[in-house]
């Protein structure tokens, strides 16, 4: 499992290279928060050859099965994602303009069988 570096910044890009099922895959990541909708939107890009992989994927706190923010893109070997609420679930269900990075992280582990 890994847990992607993020902040409250808007209209952010970087760059993380993520261990996936053994191997290390460089991605870039662009980060939006949506203020009217009030929720984070993050577009996933390979970072060797600047495809977009995933585009304006909803960062929402989910329930199992539903969790993995990934799984409708299995076929693209991404592994899996989930946001994670530091605590108990209370106030806002998912992260808002102020607490992505402290309160809610993205944690990014190997593709779930």
């Amino acid at each position: 499992m890994y847990v992607v570096p993020l902040s409250t910044e808007p209209n952010q890009t970087f760059n993380c290279t993520i261990p996936i099922d053994g191997k290390n895959r460089a991605l870039s990541f662009k980060l939006r928060y949506n203020d009217i909708a009030k929720y984070w939107n993050l577009t996933i890009i390979d970072a060797r050859t600047n495809e977009i992989l995933v585009d304006a994927l909803p960062l929402m706190v989910g329930e199992y099965p539903a969790a993995n923010l990934l799984e409708q893109f299995d076929h693209m070997g991404l592994g899996s994602a989930v946001i994670v609420k530091e605590g108990e679930l209370k106030g806002e269900a998912n992260p808002n303009d102020t607490n992505l990075g402290t309160e809610y992280y993205l944690v990014w582990g190997d593709t779930i069988e």
